[in-house]
């Protein structure tokens, strides 16, 4: 059975991920899962996000971090080598995934660091190049090759492999357009078992819902559902909605569709949306019109109201 488990990872890390990410691909365009909402910009960002990162920036730390370890810690290389497979799985899958929810709490609760996630949220669409949807910077100072590598390094290189090509598939599939999760919610006698899914791994509905553009019907919940593979941590940190519905709309109230080098590139390149927070002088949070607000004020004909709140996702 590890056996088994450790050809399945070989096979996802080498040709066996692209292969199956294309043939999802193809099958939402074929779907036309997409709309309309897919422009040039939009293209551009999702390619260059999801082509760029595994391609050069992971292999690059991956390698450099490979060099670099052996000149400070010589003595830990292949410390842990002795772990038995399935210890070795538990312990990198609770490392590495605890650690992405709080990195991905925090950049949604603090507001310097929601520039930096803000890409990943900007579509007004769901489909599997969300994923990879991140501004490179964040993409580099909070990527988790940095903890696969030092894993590789101490010996635990065919769990760590495992994790990373696990929880690549269950963070692509809950990003899909494709609502595969529908089945487990419709029929009653798979209600058990999607019970235990949906408060065990991220699946469309819980994370769809952390992609809304609202949460004014009881269904987008952008405030929470913070698990990248499992979602268990909502569960247990009281992030958790879970209503086995689908939003209507994503992405953010405010996107300006801000240029994709901004988007990919924030600070270093600034967007020339006038009141972007990505651009020069932007606001770091921007407070955005509330529609309810916005009616009554148009009715009115007044500007005495205040209709300002902060549209951040916190």
């Amino acid at each position: 059975m590890i056996k088994f488990l450790e050809t399945i990872s070989q096979s996802l890390n080498g040709l066996g991920f692209p292969v199956l990410i294309l043939a999802l691909g193809i099958l939402e365009f074929s779907l036309g899962l997409y709309g309309k909402h897919w422009t040039k910009n939009e293209r551009i960002l999702d390619i260059l996000s999801f082509v760029f990162p595994p391609l050069l920036l992971y292999p690059v730390l991956a390698y450099l971090g490979l060099k670099f370890l052996p000149q400070v810690i010589p003595q830990y290389q292949d410390l842990f080598s002795w772990v038995p497979f399935i210890f070795g799985f538990l312990i990198i899958a609770i490392a590495d995934d605890l650690t992405q929810y709080w990195y991905h709490r925090l950049h949604h609760q603090i507001p310097f660091l929601w520039r930096f996630h803000r890409t990943h949220h900007s579509a007004p669409y769901m489909g599997m190049a969300m994923a990879s949807r991140q501004n490179i910077i964040y993409t580099f100072l909070f990527s988790q090759i940095y903890l696969t590598t030092i894993l590789v390094y101490l010996g635990l290189g065919y769990p760590a492999l495992f994790v990373r090509a696990l929880k690549t598939v269950i963070v692509t599939f809950a990003h899909s357009s494709i609502k595969w999760d529908k089945p487990f919610y419709r029929y009653k006698v798979l209600h058990p078992f999607a019970w235990v899914l949906e408060r065990l791994i991220s699946t469309p509905a819980t994370h769809h819902a952390h992609h809304s553009s609202s949460t004014d019907d009881g269904v987008g919940y952008y405030k929470g559902n913070f698990g990248n593979m499992f979602f268990l941590w909502d569960v247990l940190f009281g992030t958790a909605l879970i209503s086995r519905q689908y939003p209507k709309a994503y992405g953010i109230s405010h996107y300006e569709g801000d240029e994709w080098y901004a988007q990919l590139l924030w600070p270093i390149l600034k967007s020339k949306k006038e009141g972007s927070e990505l651009s020069r002088g932007g606001p770091v949070v921007r407070a955005d019109i509330e529609p309810d607000k916005l009616s009554r004020i148009t009715q009115a004909s007044s500007g005495e109201s205040d209709p300002l709140h902060l549209a951040f996702k916190n």
